[in-house]
C-alpha cells in the first residue's frame, strides 16, 4: 500500500482532528451508524482501524474486537487509548487472522484509499463466518465524485449540486488540510457491489445520511447542500 508513509506522516493530524470527540461527523453520524449496524455482533474485525475509535465503539457494544492498521503511529495510540480491543499492524490485503473467525468485519473511510481495492474485499469475505456482516463506510460514490459541488448560478438563477464524471474511475491527491495531501480513488458504486456479490457478500442494507448539524455549523458553505449526503454505508451478509 503506497499510501502507508503518508498516513505515518499525518497520523497525528488525524488523531487531533478526527478522534476523541473532535469531529462532528464521527460523533453525530459515523459512530451512531456503527452502533446500529454492529448491534448484536460478538466478534468484530475493524480493518484500517486508525487510532481505534470505531473499534472502541464496537467493544462498548459488548463485542470482542480486533483492530488492524498498517500505520505504526496509529497502532501505538490505539493501544494507549485501550478501551477493550486488541490491535495488530496489518494491511487490508493480507489480514493475519484465520478463515471465518468473525461475525462482523468493517472498514470505515478506508476503501477509497486502496488501489486495487478487490483484495481487501476478498479478505473481508474470507474472515467472515456464514451469516457474518460486512460493513463498508465510504465517501458517497456518486455525490462526492471528483468535480462535484454546489453551484449557485446567478445568470440562470439556479442552484443545484453538480455531479462530476461518475462512471470514470479516477485517482486524485487531495489537500484535505494545509500540508496534508492524501490519495483518493473514485469508482462507481457498481464496482463495489459487483465484487462483493461475486465473493458471496450480498447487500442487505444501505445508509445515506444527511450531513449532521455539527458539521453544518462548522462548514457554513455546505449549508445550501444540506440534503446532499457526504457518506454512504453498505452492509452485506456473508453467504455460502
Amino acid at each position: 500500500m503506497s499510501e502507508i508513509p503518508l498516513w505515518e506522516q499525518h497520523s497525528r493530524w488525524w488523531q487531533e482532528e478526527f478522534t476523541d470527540g473532535a469531529d462532528p461527523e464521527y460523533e453525530e453520524q459515523i459512530l451512531p451508524l456503527i452502533d446500529r449496524h454492529l448491534a448484536g455482533a460478538s466478534r468484530v474485525l475493524d480493518i484500517g482501524c486508525g487510532e481505534g475509535q470505531v473499534a472502541r465503539r464496537a467493544a462498548a457494544l459488548g463485542a470482542q474486537v480486533v483492530g488492524v492498521d498498517p500505520t505504526d503511529a496509529q497502532i501505538v495510540v490505539a493501544r494507549d487509548r485501550a478501551g477493550g480491543p486488541v490491535y495488530a499492524r496489518s494491511t487490508a490485503e493480507r489480514l493475519p487472522v484465520r478463515d471465518r473467525a468473525f461475525d462482523a468485519a468493517g472498514m470505515c473511510l478506508g476503501i477509497e484509499h486502496l488501489d486495487p481495492f478487490e483484495p481487501a474485499i476478498e479478505e473481508m469475505a474470507r474472515v467472515l463466518e456464514p451469516g457474518g456482516r460486512c460493513l463498508l463506510l465510504l465517501n458517497h460514490p456518486l455525490l462526492q465524485t471528483p468535480g462535484s459541488g454546489w453551484v449557485d448560478d446567478h445568470i440562470l438563477e439556479e442552484q443545484y449540486w453538480r455531479v462530476g464524471p461518475y462512471l470514470r474511475p479516477d485517482a486524485t491527491v487531495e489537500e484535505v488540510a494545509p500540508g496534508v495531501n492524501l490519495p483518493f480513488m473514485h469508482r462507481p458504486l457498481s464496482r463495489y457491489v459487483h465484487v462483493m456479490g461475486e465473493l458471496g457478500l450480498l447487500l442487505e442494507d444501505m445508509d445515506e445520511p444527511p450531513p449532521p448539524p455539527g458539521f453544518l455549523d462548522l462548514a457554513r458553505e455546505y449549508g445550501e447542500a444540506s440534503t446532499i449526503p457526504r457518506l454512504m454505508l453498505l452492509r452485506a451478509r456473508r453467504v455460502e
